[in-house]
C-alpha cells in the first residue's frame, strides 16, 4: 500500500512539472529576479516581447540584458542575452525549472560559456 501511495505522489509531482513546461510562456518571465548579487526586472516590451534590466548589482546597473527576441524551441527559449556581470552577449537557452526559477545556459561567439539560475523574488 505504501508503494502505491509513493507511486501516486511521484506521478502527481511529475504531472505538475510537465504542466509548468506545457505552459511555458515568455511572459512567465515578467517579474523581479535575483542572480548572485544582481536584481533583474523583467517587463513586457514591444521590441523583444520581454525586456530585462539590471536594477541593482556590483556593476552594469541599467543594462538591458535581452538583445533579441527569445524564440520558443521545445520547452526552452533561445536568444541573445547580455551577462549582467560582464555585459558580454551570449547565445543563450533559457529553461523554466519551475514557476519561480529560470535556468540559463549560453556561450559567446568566442566560446566563453556560462550558466546559472534566476530566482523570482517578486
Amino acid at each position: 500500500m505504501k508503494n502505491i501511495i509513493k507511486a501516486c505522489v511521484i506521478v502527481t509531482s511529475l504531472a505538475g512539472t510537465s504542466q509548468v513546461f506545457a505552459n511555458n510562456d515568455i511572459y512567465n518571465m515578467v517579474g523581479t529576479w535575483k542572480w548572485e548579487g544582481f536584481t533583474i526586472k523583467v517587463n513586457k516590451c514591444d521590441a523583444t516581447d520581454v525586456c530585462a534590466e539590471v536594477l541593482t548589482g556590483p556593476k552594469n546597473v541599467g543594462l538591458q540584458m535581452i538583445k533579441s527576441k527569445l524564440a520558443l524551441s521545445g520547452d526552452s527559449f533561445m536568444g541573445k542575452i547580455a551577462h549582467p556581470q560582464t555585459g558580454d552577449t551570449y547565445n543563450s537557452k533559457l529553461s523554466m525549472a519551475d514557476i519561480n526559477t529560470w535556468h540559463i545556459d549560453g556561450c559567446t561567439n568566442n566560446n566563453v560559456c556560462a550558466s546559472g539560475d534566476f530566482t523570482r523574488i517578486k
